[in-house]
This record gives structure tokens, C-alpha cells and sequence, in this order.
């Protein structure tokens, strides 16, 4: 009888020790619990953004959008996404149709109340040598230094090719959002190098990961 009572009183304590380590596990994949983040996929709909042949600019920036929603989620972040498909969010038949659909991803942004924004966007140029990642931020919030010196830095542990972060200030949209954020250049669309792993779903996955890890030290570092 004895035995049976020392045997269930190790069961009890066991089960109890399990779920205080169960608890502290989820807590610790959570880290994102209670953040709103705005993801903005660059370009869409007429606006195909940088083209190589047949690759788009627009469709690479929603892909990465969409696994970097995932990630977040996982950690337990609420993400939303500036478009969800292959369109614009400019105002029809309006005059100038790019700054139609800036202006609405700002007010969208904005509006949110967000906790912080990434903007995702792919770099070209007319030289096949330029490539690397790349971060911009605006001076309008004291944040935006922070978190791009974050990401860079936990960039440039995993991505060799990471290009040092840049402050500028005369980008429409970075100009106008008033909550935390930044622009993030993923690769040279115009680079074969960068290119190919643009493409790749493995490298978007990587990418994503390293952006999530960049954004959780960024909310839990003084």
C-alpha cells in the first residue's frame, strides 16, 4: 500500500513539473504574443517592380511576405499583409497612379496602430556586380535606427552579403509612416547570384527566419 501511495505521488509530481515545462516552452516560442506587425510586399498588379526576363520583382516580394508572415505568427505575433495577391492599391482611373497607391499603403499602415512595419522590396541596377541585402530607414521615428542596426547586425551573422544600413530621408512612404519600420532591399534582381537564390523558396525560408530572430531581439533589447 505504501508503495502504491509513493508511486502516485511521483506521478503527480512528475505530471505537474511536465506542465510548468510545457508552459515555459510555449511561452518561450511566444515571444511575439501581443505585437501587431505590418508586413508590405513592394509593387503589384501593373506595377511589376524590378524584371529580369520573366521574373518579377512583385510576385519575390509577396512570396517572402507570406513565409515572414508565418514565422512571426509562429512566435505568436498578429501580421498583416498591405495586399495579398497580385494587385495595386492605387485608386482607379486616378492621375498618378504610383502615388495613389504609396499613399494608401501609408494610411493602411498608419491606421493600424501597428507595433512595426517591414517593407519588402528587391534592389536592381544597370551592373550585374551590384548585390547584397540592404536596409533604409527615415529619421521621422527614434526606432527606426534601433531596429535597423538589429537586423543588419543579425543579418551579417547568417548572410555574408549584407550591406551596411542607410538612413534616408526622401523616400514618400518611409517619410509619411509614423510607426516604426523600415525598407528592406532583399537582393539584386539584376545580380545571377542574387537572383538565384531570390527565387529559391529555402533561401526565402532562411531569409525569413533571420528577419523573425532580427525583430524579437528588437522588441526585447533595451
Amino acid at each position: 500500500m505504501n508503495q502504491y501511495k509513493i508511486c502516485v505521488l511521483i506521478l503527480l509530481i512528475l505530471t505537474i513539473f511536465s506542465i510548468d515545462f510545457v508552459h515555459a516552452e510555449n511561452k518561450d516560442s511566444l515571444e511575439l504574443s501581443g505585437k501587431v506587425i505590418y508586413l508590405d510586399p513592394g509593387h503589384g498588379g501593373i506595377d511589376p517592380g524590378a524584371i529580369y526576363k520573366n521574373i518579377e520583382e512583385k510576385n519575390i516580394n509577396l512570396d517572402i511576405c507570406k513565409i515572414l508572415k508565418q514565422k512571426l505568427e509562429e512566435k505568436g505575433a498578429q501580421v498583416y499583409l498591405t495586399r495579398y495577391g497580385d494587385y495595386d492599391l492605387s485608386v482607379k482611373n486616378t492621375i498618378n497612379r504610383k502615388r495613389s497607391d504609396l499613399s494608401r499603403r501609408v494610411k493602411i499602415i498608419n491606421e493600424s496602430n501597428a507595433d512595426l512595419y517591414l517593407s519588402i522590396h528587391l534592389n536592381s541596377d544597370s551592373s550585374s556586380t551590384w548585390r547584397g541585402i540592404q536596409l533604409f530607414y527615415d529619421d521621422i521615428h527614434d526606432n527606426n535606427k534601433k531596429l535597423s542596426q538589429i537586423l543588419e547586425k543579425e543579418m551579417k551573422k547568417h548572410i555574408s552579403l549584407t550591406r551596411k544600413s542607410e538612413e534616408i530621408n526622401n523616400l514618400y512612404m518611409l517619410r509619411r509612416i509614423n510607426i516604426p519600420g523600415l525598407l528592406i532591399e532583399a537582393g539584386f534582381l539584376s545580380n545571377p547570384n542574387d537572383r538565384y537564390l531570390l527565387k529559391s523558396k529555402s533561401y526565402q525560408e532562411r531569409l525569413s527566419n533571420i528577419i523573425t530572430k532580427g525583430v524579437i531581439t528588437y522588441f526585447y533589447r533595451p
